[in-house]
This record gives C-alpha cells, structure tokens and sequence, in this order.
C-alpha cells in the first residue's frame, strides 16, 4: 500500500505542478485517497463488460515445479505461448500436464534459458539474496528509482494557459499490457490526445484494452512497411510526448531510439518503460510484472521457497505505470521553463527493488476497503463498460475520462481535429 499510495501521489503532485505553470496560478491541493487507490491497482482484475470478465492469465502463465526449484512462465498470448511450447519440444497444442511434466525433468535455470532462446518467457525463481548477488541484480540496486535526462538544448516549450495540464498536447503511444497502458490513460485523463499505436500482427488482450484504453484511441501501423512507416512519420511531426514500452533495441530498427527521436523531432519528452532495465545483461530480454516478481524474490517472499506467491495486486505494473505519468508531467513543467528533449526511463525491476528494499511496510493498516465505492459503469462499442474511476486527482482536476476505450485498433492513424 506504500508503494501504490506513493506513486500515486507523486503523480498527482506532478500533474498539479503543471497545472500552476499553465494557469499561473497556485498550485491545487492533492488528496491521496486509500480506497480510490486500491482500487485502482485492482483496475485489471476488475473491469467488466456486460458484466463479463475474462481470465488474467492463461493456463500456461503460472509457477511450474522443475528439478531444483521453480519456474514462472507468462504465455498470455499466442505468439508467446507457441514459443514456450516449440522450446520445450511440445506440439502446439500440448496441455498443462505434459507442460508440467517436461519441465520437472530440468532445471529451472535450463528452462529459462532455453526459452528465452526461443524468444518466449520463463524465469527462475530466486530468493531476494539470490537476485541480489546476479549480475543483473547487483546493477539494479545502484540504479535509482527513475532517470530523467536533458538531450540537447531545443528551445523552452511554451505552453498556452489550459485548465487541464495535458491540454493539447499530443502522445504517441507505444506501449502494451498494463504499465505503459496506465502511464498514457493517467496522461489522455489530464486532457493529452493520446494515440496508441501497435503492430498489427501483435493483437493486445481484450481485458487489457478495455482497463487501460480509457481516454484514448488506438490504431495499428506496421511501422516495417512504407506507408505504415510515413503515416507514423507524420504522427511523430506534431507529437509532443513519445512513450514506450517495449524492450530496450526492439524499436531501434525504425529510428526510435532518444537521440534519433531528438533529432527528427527536437523538443520532445520520450518517456521509456522496460522490465529488465536498459543495462546488463538482462536488457534485451522480454519481461512481464509476474516474472519481475518472480526473478527478484518478491514470489519468496509473498510465499516461500517451497511455494512461491504473487504479490495481490499487479503492483509493481500499476505503480510504474503512475511513476512513469509523473515523470513525463515533470519532465514538460521542466521543459516549459529550461528547454530541451527530456528522456524519463523506468524498469519493472527498479520499482521492485525499491518495494522490497526501499518502503518499510505501514504498520496497523486496515487493509479492507470496498472497491464497489470507486468503479463506476459508462457505456462503450464494446457494451457497458464497467471500470475503477481514476486514483490521481487534485483539487478542481478531472474526475472520469472524457471518453471510454473504443474497440482496439479501429481508430484513424491522425491526431484528434486532424
């Protein structure tokens, strides 16, 4: 509850900030509410359509039990679950119990990298001293929680006065799942355009989109074919904020690393999110909250060695999800009086080591609360959407989204009275 209380807050704090720089006056008071927080942390798990939920993880997404320990795999979608099981030698329709029965006979070192080999997800779980002595453990925790960086010395950003501190300002969004999602649907709530944008070969989950797609649109551009990479060229022309979520040199082939976007589009704040971090030897893996847990110990901890949890919330997606919003609202108030393309970067692994190590959990806490409290029912293409009501506030801010999610992808690839 540290963390999520926390990082929300801060993100408030951030969004009223920009508010004061762009009306010119004081900044409004930020409330940090409990309930309003929990709940959304919860927001995956909750939304509903027509009352219908849809299961968070796939069968194969689970702990397995190998022959030294324990292995977390994350096969939520099809391209992912395919990888696993040709790694394994499995035929694609293999079922939990010749999963279960394969992995049992290897080491749960083996099966990781055997399946990263392959382009798929699993982990080894590891104890907390485990991780810490990894290599990539050990770079973890001398990273800080954040980064945020000046890349050159483009002109201050002028921002017109505006009720909203997101108020035309435009978002590119390339990010997917939970954490980016959160990130931008913060942003398109404090009144950015915000535009998502995926691969069209690359289908998002249907229970993702309708949590995290509040505010937005969403269209798909194949950003390796020539016109799906002009259309994304003119989008970058007149974007304002460049957020990512992709693993670090995944984007790097279509011009989309810091500096080629700082020098294309001079005055941008670019904003990227990984698992692993962008340094050592993990960087360029896949990663999901679930194995971050996993790999860092935090599986451990909320179970044992003989039996490793999961933390009851996604906690470590949503609260850098927020992070994430903070630090892009921080980095345009900083640009609005100093100038200069920011670059803010994040890792889940970063925010995990700050849970594990860096907040002393609260002591006497009622932890109930009653979620029915903050979820609210709007009407959407998908059917009545049911949804938690946004945690980051401040005094006079917005309290719903201007818009549902509509359906994923259907969108017109141009920003909003284009």
């Amino acid at each position: 509850m540290e963390l999520a209380r926390a990082t929300v807050a801060v993100c408030s704090l951030a969004a009223a900030e920009l508010t004061s720089v762009r009306t010119g006056r004081p900044a409004p008071r930020v409330r940090v509410d409990d309930e309003s927080v929990a709940t959304a942390f919860l927001s995956d798990r909750l939304v509903r359509v027509d009352g219908q939920a849809w299961p968070t993880f796939a069968p194969l997404s689970r702990f397995w039990r190998a022959a030294d320990g324990w292995v977390r795999t994350h096969a939520n979608y099809p391209h992912h679950r395919a990888r696993f099981l040709a790694a394994l030698g499995l035929p694609g329709d293999a079922g939990e119990e010749a999963v279960a029965g394969t992995i049992a006979g290897r080491t749960a070192l083996e099966v990781q990298e055997t399946v990263f080999a392959a382009g798929g997800l699993a982990i080894a779980a590891r104890g907390p001293e485990e991780w810490a002595r990894s290599e990539q453990g050990a770079l973890v925790a001398k990273q800080p929680l954040l980064t945020m960086s000046r890349l050159d010395d483009s002109p201050d950003r002028v921002l017109g006065d505006a009720a909203l501190p997101c108020a035309g300002l435009r978002v590119l969004d390339l990010t997917r799942v939970l954490a980016g999602p959160v990130a931008t649907r913060t942003l398109a709530l404090l009144g950015a355009d915000v535009l998502r944008v995926d691969a069209p070969q690359l289908p998002e989950s249907r229970q993702a989109h309708n949590d995290t797609g509040m505010g937005k649109r969403s269209t798909t551009l194949d950003l390796g074919d020539a016109t799906g990479r002009r259309v994304f060229e003119e989008l970058l022309d007149e974007a304002h904020v460049v957020v990512t979520g992709y693993r670090p040199g995944a984007l790097d082939r279509f011009g989309l690393t810091p500096e080629a976007l700082a020098g294309r589009r001079p005055g941008l704040v670019i904003a990227q999110l990984s698992a692993w971090g962008s340094y050592g030897p993990w960087h360029e893996r896949r990663g999901f909250d679930s194995l971050v847990q996993a790999a860092t110990g935090i599986a451990e901890l909320e179970g044992s060695p003989d039996s490793p949890g999961a933390l009851p919330a996604q906690a470590l997606d949503h609260g850098t999800g927020y992070l994430l919003a903070a630090g892009v609202l921080r980095a345009l108030t900083e640009q609005h009086r100093t100038g200069g393309t920011r670059l803010v970067r994040l890792a889940l692994t970063q925010t995990a080591h700050w849970l594990v190590h860096g907040l002393a959990p609260a002591q006497g806490e009622d932890e109930s609360f009653d979620a029915g409290r903050r979820l609210t029912e709007t009407d959407s293409p998908m059917g009545r959407l049911r949804h938690a009501l946004p945690p980051v506030s401040y005094e006079g801010g917005p309290v719903a989204w201007a818009r549902p999610p509509g359906l994923w992808g259907t969108d017109a690839a141009v920003w909003a009275g284009a």
